[in-house]
């Protein structure tokens, strides 16, 4: 046995990796070689193989990983967050944390392509943009963005995209925007030539005003905070009215449970609102994930970036959801997309609406006059003091003055337990939230030396009739309907039933990784000590999850080869964004800024040409070979085209095909010696983990997916966590952050997410997953992942071919089942057979990608041979259904393939199919017992696009 796979196997290795040894046995005799050594070494090129066990220690056993978790969480210190800038303290209803957040039906779930099971989310979803359309009075919001920096970066780029302004025009941006997202946009705004300008907008109410403001420079866009970063509501009609006169567009950053008091954006002028619904329910987590949100007037729909959410109809005439308007998304888009966002923060949007929907409008008025109260009687008390406030018209947020006293105001109060924000040397900010009280506010007149009342009056606020809201929202049924926990409870469960998530079964997409999110590895996300710290706390009050960032980030190090990791990015394509940032800086440090080509294989996804252009770089397609692979003359022939400008190649391994291709190296080198950059996309890193590193074979920089790889679930489409890794001549060029120094080098590029840390607070999951399993552990994972694919591919070979493989047919983490000649003998498409699957009881693997007609599978090495098995036996029985329309035994029409999936509903109904309700409802496999039903029959995906509803339909919808 070779020294890689000597060490001893924890135990939680055993729970985690599906194939038991008489199983992995079992599966190698059909696969043909007599070990796991054996067939690693024969799929994995010699000359990347590494041959030193990964350093990487185990835990005792799962019990010690929670008691190792609890140490770090007590090296936290969780004072009453004041400090506000995005971040407040909220109430999880108990009931969403442990039947949302908590449950597995809902965090285990994908992405929602295959709408026909994914009905639950989906509606959740739609109440999201409901709430965002309502509250920010436009007309039509997304199903989520990452966080409120880079939904207002995505504001600029849609601003940019709308207006027709001379393309010199600048982006005018209200000083009093949030600094961290003022930061973010800068990121952006750079690689693309873009002037972000920062002015006090206060007072602007002409075109010719504001092109002052704007240094006589035309303008294309506006970004102002609704309410202030000091706290202060401003009316913005005179502004907006100017900036469309000039032919820009207006961008609101709103709060929205200050939206539940004050007029909508949209009323007084705005084009598109941007935010986070963090303080919907959704604690801080030292600054994520939250779900940020933008929604937008109409006109601006099919511009609008990321996924959205659409009403369409099934076949038998349903109402039915799906994502809609896909077309527009950057993985069809490529080097032609607007935008990298390739997801959303499903979780956290979930979250978010159902505090919507079980506090309803009245009760989230309620909270909202509440937390102003609280203001007001802090304002009273120090007023009553001698204290100047010079927030005017607030929310929930005052700017105080106390000239030189600033830092002594900031530390009484720490020593009360209570943070507020240090202005500048004479200026506090005070932030009150939900769970607000009033021994926080006595915390904080003590800290200013005053008495304030002795007890809080609650009342509506008494601002302006301009500023004060009067229209009605949330007046969908839905937000009057589920008040009581009863209530509340079973329609969780409702929605729940209706989805396919892991907790039922494989989900066997390519490229996904979709593997077991172990309890253990959960248990930490809802402590307190990791859930309520703020972003922006002292850091000497995080050192606990900080050194739990320390130990993830060396242990990524160990596993990729790499020098430095930075985990700030909040998903993948935030990684490859950060990683292409800090190659084009490395060229610039070293004076080649014209090196701006970045060569792409034709087989890549979609976000890599997508994060290309928005780093400014220029994407030229390299060709794939007959067999798959990178054709290397073309490499050639255009990096010798390209020699002086060429700033870096972006290449997956595995390739997207699945195929470990011999000619990494000699890639890498080609791209080196023309003075290039290697960025490896790390989204099939579950092929290499104990086995390759990419920092060792010739790679500068890789982005990872924690939520792929690492185990943070998917969430039904986010959150996600996508950690930039880089050789050490890349390192000083990673992101960094204004508000937290010590999160990113001081020659950083910039911030790539709002928060320092990015989503932190699911970072302990990754940390578990580690921790649990190991060097051996990690590696004998691959290993088994390498395995279930090959396994397939040998059983399914014969019925479907296998597009692409490495020698003697072996292929890496995953397989492509070639289904055009199939079609173009019979008629049955890709489609067909995803819906076949559900009715035997799975989700479909990954549709025509990375090639048009196939289907792609990846079983992870969570799944045992069980399962494995079910589903190449439920695809040998469709292949059976395919040869039956194949020789005109079944007409296609009246096919099981082209009426998948067949719902209760149908099977109760006027049965008018030449074929059994049995064969339809109950094929090979499937126990009666154990079935699971769509909601929905098939969507018609077109409807919905030229129909276009994105908000909730009335129930009348649903009748008949």
């Amino acid at each position: 046995m070779s020294p890689r796979t000597t060490a001893a196997l924890p135990e939680f290795a055993g729970r985690h990796i599906g194939p038991g040894d008489d199983d992995v046995a079992a599966m190698l005799e059909v696969v043909g070689h007599d070990s796991l050594e054996a067939l690693v070494d024969h799929a994995i090129p010699g000359a990347i193989r590494s041959d030193v066990p990964l350093r990487v220690d185990p835990a005792v056993s799962e019990n010690a990983v929670v008691g190792e978790l609890r140490g770090l969480a007590a090296r936290n210190q969780v004072f009453t967050s004041m400090i506000g800038l995005g971040y407040y303290g909220t109430i999880t209803p108990a009931v969403i944390q442990r039947n949302v957040l908590e449950n597995p039906a809902w965090y285990t779930a994908y992405t929602p392509y295959q709408p026909e099971i994914s009905q639950g989310r989906l509606e959740a979803l739609l109440n999201f943009q409901t709430v965002v359309s309502d509250l920010t009075g436009l007309d039509t919001a997304g199903a989520s963005l990452l966080d409120e920096g880079t939904a207002a970066a995505e504001a600029m780029t849609l601003m940019r995209r709308s207006s027709k302004v001379a393309q010199e025009a600048v982006l005018l941006v209200d000083r009093h925007v949030l600094p961290q997202t003022i930061a973010v946009m800068q990121t952006r705004a750079n690689p693309l030539g873009l002037t972000v300008v920062v002015a006090d907008l206060d007072g602007v109410d002409s075109a010719d005003a504001l092109r002052a403001a704007a240094g006589d420079r035309d303008v294309f866009g506006v970004l102002v905070q609704y309410p202030g970063a000091d706290g202060e509501l401003r009316d913005w009609r005179a502004l907006a009215a100017a900036a469309h006169e000039s032919g820009a567009l207006v961008t609101a950053a709103a709060d929205l449970l200050a939206l539940t008091l004050a007029t909508a954006p949209g009323e007084w002028g705005a084009d598109i609102a941007v935010g986070t619904s963090q303080r919907f329910g959704v604690p801080m987590g030292f600054g994520g994930p939250h779900a940020g949100y933008m929604s937008v007037r109409s006109g601006l729909e099919r511009s609008l970036p990321g996924r959205l959410v659409g009403v369409s109809v099934d076949t038998e005439g349903a109402p039915a959801y799906r994502l809609a308007l896909q077309t527009r998304e950057q993985h069809i888009r490529r080097e032609k997309a607007t935008s990298n966002i390739c997801t959303a923060q499903v979780l956290l949007a979930v979250m978010a609406s159902m505090y919507a929907v079980y506090h309803g409008p009245q009760g989230l008025a309620a909270i909202a006059t509440r937390v102003h109260g609280h203001a007001r009687t802090l304002v009273e008390g120090l007023r009553s003091g001698g204290v100047e406030i010079t927030t005017q018209h607030y929310f929930d947020t005052v700017t105080v003055s106390v000239p030189g006293r600033a830092d002594e105001i900031v530390d009484q109060a720490a020593q009360r337990g209570v943070n507020l924000w240090r202005v500048d040397a004479d200026h506090v900010s005070i932030s009150v939230d939900e769970t607000t009280d009033l021994r926080h506010l006595e915390a904080v007149w003590g800290a200013f030396g005053v008495t304030g009342p002795a007890e809080v009056t609650v009342a509506e606020p008494q601002w302006p009739a301009e500023l004060t809201r009067t229209s009605e929202y949330l007046t969908h049924p839905v937000f009057s309907s589920h008040h009581s926990e009863t209530s509340m409870l079973r329609y969780l469960r409702r929605l729940s039933d209706r989805d396919f998530a892991l907790d039922r079964g494989m989900i066997p997409l390519g490229s996904c990784t979709m593997k077991l999110n172990a309890t253990t590895e959960m248990a930490a996300v809802t402590w307190p000590e990791f859930a309520h710290l703020h972003p922006f706390a002292p850091a000497t009050q995080s050192e606990g999850i900080r050194s739990l960032i320390d130990d993830l980030s060396a242990w990524l190090c160990e596993i990729t080869g790499y020098d430095a990791v930075s985990l700030q990015p909040n998903a993948g394509s935030q990684g490859e964004f950060a990683g292409l940032l800090a190659i084009h800086a490395y060229h610039e440090a070293n004076g080649q800024s014209q090196r701006r080509i970045c060569l792409i294989p034709a087989s890549a996804h979609g976000t890599n040409a997508a994060s290309a252009v928005m780093a400014g770089m220029k994407v030229v397609v390299v060709k794939t070979a007959p067999g798959g692979d990178i054709d290397m003359d073309d490499l050639r022939a255009k990096v010798d085209q390209h020699r002086d400008d060429l700033a870096a190649i972006m290449v997956t391994y595995p390739s997207t095909h699945g195929v470990f291709e011999d000619t990494i190296t000699e890639l890498c080198g080609l791209v080196h010696d023309a003075g290039g950059q290697v960025y490896v996309d790390g989204a099939n890193l579950n092929a290499l983990v104990g086995l390759a590193k990419p920092g060792k074979f010739g790679a500068d920089v890789s982005h990872l997916n924690l939520h792929k790889t690492f185990c943070i679930p998917h969430g039904g489409g986010g959150p996600g966590v996508g950690p930039v890794a880089v050789r050490s001549h890349l390192a000083a060029h990673l992101p960094n952050h204004p508000l937290a120094a010590e999160a990113g080098p001081e020659t950083g590029v910039g911030p790539i997410s709002a928060a320092p840390y990015g989503s932190a607070s699911i970072l302990p999951i990754s940390w578990a997953y580690a921790r649990l399993m190991g060097g051996a552990g990690l590696t004998r994972a691959t290993q088994v992942a390498i395995l279930g694919a090959n396994y397939i591919a040998t059983r399914l070979r014969e019925h479907y071919p296998v597009l692409y493989a490495g020698h003697d047919g072996i292929v890496a983490h995953e397989c492509i089942l070639d289904l055009r000649d199939l079609t173009k003998r019979s008629g049955v498409t890709v489609d067909d057979v995803a819906k076949r699957l559900i009715d035997y009881g799975f989700h479909a693997p990954t549709m025509s990608f990375p090639v048009a007609g196939t289907l792609m599978v990846e079983p992870t090495e969570s799944e045992d041979r069980y399962e494995i098995d079910r589903f190449c036996d439920a695809m040998i029985a469709i292949r059976g259904e395919i040869a039956a329309v194949e020789s005109g035994e079944v007409a296609l029409a009246d096919s099981m393939l082209r009426n998948a999936p067949h719902t209760a509903k149908a099977l109760a109904g006027k049965w008018e199919y030449p074929y059994e309700r049995s064969d339809a409802a109950f094929p090979v496999g499937v126990e009666a017992a154990d079935k699971y039903w769509p909601p929905v029959a098939r969507i018609d995906g077109a409807y919905g696009d030229r129909n276009l509803v994105c908000s909730c339909p009335p129930p009348e919808a649903f009748e008949g």
